[in-house]
This record gives structure tokens, C-alpha cells and sequence, in this order.
């Protein structure tokens, strides 16, 4: 299987060479930086992405020189390892704990070292998942992310393309199978919490989830950057990245090979500002991120089916009627509200949100918000520390609602009528050595599935290294 593997992603990363020496053969090749979210990854001094385990080790964990040799040439890999260990105290389907675990491997090739191919870069990552249940699925029953690293158990490629800089590094295109949630959506703020995610309505509304963790699918982004502090991005995705079936959509594309190419479009774009980030910057550090997306697909209505009939009616057709198309708009905003005396925009006390909105007639949730405080860096004795609290919440559409209360009149049955789930996490990222941190958690979840018979509380740890 390995081999297979191998062989496989050999034959796509030609593949998209290709495409990348064509489309980017139409352009004026020039070098130059971008104002681009940071990965870990990004910065690699001697090959080793920073933060990293390898520089606490005999050597830098490069006894050999072989990451340096290979940095030179301008390849760099590494791994990122996190493990989740959660219980669920009280309520939701049932209590239990689960243990869960996700290996994310990197690389990336400058084809400007490597080959001369001047602002060409070649990306790729891996995920390998295992668990012993899923909490938010099998034990919570609700819809909000609770531990973010959640999927089914198995090893799959995540993204693989290339990346093609010009107009003095001010623009980029970027080619391949491609994740949104990556660039688009989200809070840069965020990600220190377990249940920082793809946006909840836009998971539950998409077709497979969209293009998000940790689905990926094929797709194109252009990235502008008129100055330092605005950025404009858009993507055209395959809309459905698992494709049409019954069950489980990461089990219909379990290894992210699937490569589909003729599902109706999923288009985003967003526009970025920023504010005091950077070496020289001493103001409050500021982001606004608006954007929005069109999906060109068909989408069922959640209330009325054909024939004028409701859904919820047994005398009715219990077929619903379709819609063409469906939206969403969102915003982002990351606020520093305090800077300490020579401290930078990464230091201080922040706060962010994100807000989000979907017409209610053919989606299941209408309304997802989310916001947080945080603090880095505030500990005088653990500068690498940040702790704060985070909340979520997911209102379910009018559809649906109203769904749930003709089901009731219909049937007699008396059953929850679905209107929000909210979840609060508090906790503390722990940094142990550079590259190693340690974070319990304590989340408490409203209605879980809308439901306000059932809320649950979640406790755990959360470990992650990087090599």
C-alpha cells in the first residue's frame, strides 16, 4: 500500500508541475515577500520549521546534517504530532473518555534553490488519525467542534499543489488539491483552542463539509496584495469533496485520493486588513477579515417538499423541493487590547470573533458566531504561556424549527425543537521545552444538537509536539 502511495503522489505532483509550468508561464515571473498567514513551518533556520522539539536534542536532532543539506536545496519537512485525551463528565449520548491522535507531516520544495524556477514553490502534507471514539460524535451528540483534530481513523493526503509568485512577490496563484480552511475563515487568533474549526454552518451546510479538515479537494487560489496590510483572496473549489453516497463522507474519500474534478463549484473570496503587525509596529495589532461564498449546486429544503406539501407531513410527498445555489457571509476580527512596554504583536491580551450567516430555507444552521479572549505571553516567569476562554454558537435555521414543531403536531411525539448549541472552553497552553506544549481543557456544551435535555461537560488535555 505504501508503495502505491508513493507512486501515486509522484504521478499527481508531475501532474501539477505541469499545470503550474502552463498557467504560470502566462505571467511575469519576479521575486519578491508576501504578507501571508505563518505557518510553523514558515520559518526553518538550518531546515528545523520553529518552534521544534529538534533544537532541545543533542545536535538540533540533525546529527547527520541531512536537514541542512536538504534546506539548502530548499526542501524542508517536519512533523506535528497532537494527542487529545477527553472525557465527558456529564450528559450528551453518554459519559466516557476517548483518546485521540493526529500525525501531520510536511514538505516543502523551493523550486527557485532546487531547480531555478524563480517563486515556484511545491507543498504537501499528510495526516495519519487514529482514536478510540470520537467525543463531539459518539459520547457529546452535538454538532460544535469540541476537539478540533476529530475524523475518522486513517491515513490520508491532505494538500498537495503548487504555488507561483510574481508582480514583485505581490501576487500569487496556487495550484492543486487544495484545503480552504486554511486561508480563508478563520481567526489567527483561534487556533491555541480545541474547538478553533471550519465554521460550524458552513461544515453542516456544505455538501461533504466543503474543503476543510480534513478533506481537501481540487481547486485554484489567487492571492493579491496591493500593500503590506490589505490582501484580496479567491478560490474555485470542487464542490463536494467526498462526492454524493450514503453514510460517512470522510469514509467515502477515507485517503484523500478521490481527485474529483466535476461536482458543482464552491467559490470564496475574502478581503484582509491589517494594522501595527510587523518588527517596527508599536500600536495595537489589528485584523479585519471579510468574505463570502457561493456554492453553485442543488440544495434541499428543509421544510416544504414537492407539491406544496411539508416535509414533516406523512400524507405528503416526502420528497423536498430544491434550491439552486447557496451562500454564506462572514467577518473576522482579531483585536490586541493590550500591548506590554516592548512587547509585539503577538504578546499582549487579545480578543477575536468571527461571525457568519446562511440563508435559512435550504441550510440546517442560519447563524454561527464565535469569539474569545486571549492571553500570551503575560506570565513573567513563562513568557511562552497563553490561557483564555473561548465560546461558540450555532443556531439552527427557522426551517429547521419549524420542521421539528410540524414533526410534533404531526406525529404526537413529543420531541426537542432544535434552536442552538454553545459550547465555553477555558484553558492554558503550558509550553515544556520549544516545540512541546501541554493545555487541559474544561468545556461545557449547551443543547448539544439543539437539544437542552442533554447539555454535557468535557474535560481533558491536550499534548502536541513538533519535530
Amino acid at each position: 500500500m505504501g508503495v502505491v502511495v508513493v507512486k501515486v503522489w509522484g504521478f499527481l505532483a508531475r501532474r501539477i508541475i505541469k499545470l503550474g509550468l502552463v498557467l504560470t508561464g502566462l505571467v511575469v515571473l519576479q521575486s519578491g515577500e508576501a504578507l501571508q498567514a505563518q505557518a510553523w513551518w514558515d520559518s526553518a533556520p538550518n531546515g528545523i520549521p520553529s518552534p521544534s522539539i529538534a533544537t532541545s536534542l543533542p545536535h538540533r536532532g540533525d546529527p547527520a546534517g541531512i536537514r541542512k543539506r536538504l534546506a539548502d536545496f530548499g526542501v524542508i519537512y517536519g512533523f506535528e504530532y497532537t494527542n487529545d485525551v477527553l472525557s465527558n463528565l456529564r450528559g450528551g449520548n453518554r459519559t466516557g473518555t476517548i483518546d485521540q491522535g493526529k500525525l501531520h507531516g510536511i514538505v516543502t520544495v523551493d523550486l527557485e534553490k532546487l531547480a531555478g524556477w524563480q517563486g515556484l514553490t511545491l507543498f504537501s502534507n499528510f495526516f495519519h488519525i487514529h482514536n478510540t471514539g470520537r467525543i463531539r460524535r459518539d459520547y457529546v451528540g452535538g454538532i460544535n467542534t469540541i476537539g478540533a483534530i476529530e475524523a475518522v481513523p486513517t491515513t490520508r493526503l491532505s494538500e498537495l499543489w503548487l504555488e507561483q509568485k510574481f508582480a514583485d512577490g505581490r501576487a500569487s496563484i496556487r495550484v492543486g488539491q487544495l484545503a480552504a480552511d486554511t486561508e480563508f475563515y478563520f481567526s489567527g487568533l483561534s487556533g491555541m483552542y480545541l474547538q478553533s474549526d471550519w465554521p460550524i454552518n458552513a461544515g453542516l451546510n456544505l455538501p461533504s463539509g466543503g474543503p476543510s479538515y480534513p478533506l481537501s479537494t481540487p481547486g485554484v487560489r489567487l492571492k493579491v496584495e496591493p500593500s503590506r496590510d490589505v490582501a484580496v483572496l479567491l478560490a474555485v473549489f470542487n464542490g463536494d469533496p467526498a462526492g454524493p453516497g450514503d453514510g460517512d463522507d470522510q469514509e467515502r474519500n477515507k485517503h484523500g485520493l478521490n481527485f474529483r474534478m466535476r461536482d458543482p463549484a464552491f467559490v470564496i473570496g475574502e478581503a484582509q486588513f491589517r494594522r501595527n503587525h510587523g518588527e517596527k509596529a508599536t500600536g495595537l495589532a489589528a485584523t479585519l477579515k471579510l468574505g463570502g461564498w457561493y456554492h453553485f449546486g442543488r440544495f434541499d429544503d428543509q421544510l416544504v417538499a414537492t407539491g406544496g406539501t411539508l416535509l414533516a407531513d406523512p400524507a405528503g410527498s416526502g420528497v423536498p423541493i430544491t434550491h439552486r445555489g447557496n451562500h454564506g457571509l462572514y467577518a473576522v476580527v482579531d483585536q490586541q487590547i493590550y500591548r506590554p512596554k516592548l512587547g509585539d504583536d503577538q504578546t499582549g491580551i487579545f480578543i477575536f470573533g468571527r461571525a457568519s450567516i446562511s440563508p435559512s430555507a435550504q441550510n440546517v444552521a442560519s447563524l454561527f458566531v464565535d469569539g474569545g479572549v486571549l492571553f500570551s505571553g503575560m506570565i513573567p516567569d513563562r513568557p511562552d504561556d497563553k490561557f483564555g476562554a473561548s465560546v461558540m454558537y450555532t443556531r439552527f435555521a427557522d426551517s429547521i424549527r419549524e420542521f421539528d414543531r410540524q414533526a410534533i403536531f404531526f406525529t404526537g411525539v413529543p420531541g426537542p425543537i432544535r434552536d442552538y448549541e454553545a459550547n465555553l472552553e477555558f484553558t492554558y497552553q503550558a509550553q515544556v521545552v520549544p516545540g512541546w506544549t501541554v493545555q487541559p481543557v474544561l468545556t461545557r456544551v449547551w443543547h448539544p444538537n439543539g437539544d437542552k435535555s442533554r447539555n454535557a461537560v468535557v474535560a481533558g488535555v491536550r499534548s502536541l509536539w513538533r519535530f
